[in-house]
């Protein structure tokens, strides 16, 4: 049983690895030459002044339309090419974290009944807001970022030949680092699947759900996205609200909470390449989703109460 997970965690991560390192490789390879042409210096001079006020250089909007309209692979693809500080790359991990792959994750939002604008305000409400709150909080990292295996390089490369070994080298390396942290992360996570560790965990959940204002159904919806992210637990999201019947209001709540921390392991451990602190990142993430999914818990009770005092 186990060593047949194993074998099929395996299949999944290699699966996932080459479906994955399809985006990751030609991204950081184009953004890469595109370095030593005039288009991208020009781009990012036209948007510098705008990514100031976040505390960003202009060539930092590149993951950050990446991050939002591919995912996060894409984006990190861009910053391994990038010359960034610490806390550039942090505040880029954190708005990433929050607002990412939103053509996907918002259809299923959409699917499972959740408001297309609830969402969109959200994420992108929370990535900008959050990079604010960086910027003007931390006063250092400004040391340059090391991105694991990739090395900076001592002098640019010079000719065309050099040019696209270097861009070569950085993708490849890029896909690497990416099937060191997705092929033990598949791994375990189908163990934990075929262990029925998912319905444990869902258990486990109900109080939390109970505790930010979700009746215990919403448990299972809250798990998928927790464990394996709005994207990939989608089939176990759709399925849960159909069948467990969740509440407009409850799914709602699970979703603001999710679209601010989900695939809590995955989006985590991705960004631990980058050299950024991930514990920060990690608790960010989760503190911003309790506390955002309290404060709207509590207005749509109030509103609900106003409304029942008024019809009576």
């Amino acid at each position: 049983m186990l060593l047949d997970s194993a074998k099929k965690g395996l299949q999944v991560g290699l699966k996932t690895t080459w479906t994955l390192g399809k985006i990751i490789f030609p991204v950081t390879l184009i953004v890469s030459v595109l370095q030593y042409t005039p288009i991208l210096p020009w781009a990012i001079k036209m948007i510098t002044p705008l990514m100031k006020l976040i505390g960003l250089s202009g060539d930092a909007a590149i993951p950050l339309v990446l991050g939002n309209f591919l995912n996060l692979y894409a984006a990190i693809g861009a910053i391994l090419t990038l010359d960034l500080s610490v806390k550039e790359v942090f505040i880029l991990a954190v708005m990433l974290s929050f607002s990412h792959n939103l053509l996907i994750e918002s259809g299923v939002a959409v699917k499972v009944g959740v408001k297309l604008w609830v969402i969109l305000t959200t994420r992108l409400g929370l990535a900008f807001v959050s990079a604010v709150m960086i910027h003007l909080v931390w006063q250092g990292g400004e040391e340059p970022a090391k991105y694991g295996l990739i090395q900076a390089k001592s002098e640019p490369a010079t000719d065309l030949v050099a040019i696209l070994l270097e861009s070569i080298e950085k993708a490849g390396l890029g896909i690497l680092q990416l099937a060191m942290i997705v092929i033990p992360l598949m791994l375990v996570i189908q163990i934990l699947k075929d262990l029925q560790w998912l319905k444990n965990f869902s258990r486990t959940m109900a109080p939390v759900t109970r505790s930010l204002g979700m009746e215990e159904n919403t448990s299972t919806t809250m798990a998928a996205g927790l464990l394996f992210g709005l994207a990939y637990g989608a089939g176990v999201m759709i399925q849960a609200v159909e069948e467990d019947g969740v509440s407009q209001k409850d799914v709602t709540l699970a979703f603001i909470f999710l679209v601010a921390c989900h695939a809590v392991i995955e989006d985590t451990l991705i960004f631990v390449p980058l050299g950024i602190p991930v514990w920060p990142l990690f608790l960010i993430r989760l503190g911003v989703a309790i506390l955002l999914t309290l404060i709207v818990g509590a207005i749509w009770k109030r509103s609900g109460l106003l409304r029942r005092k008024e019809a009576t």
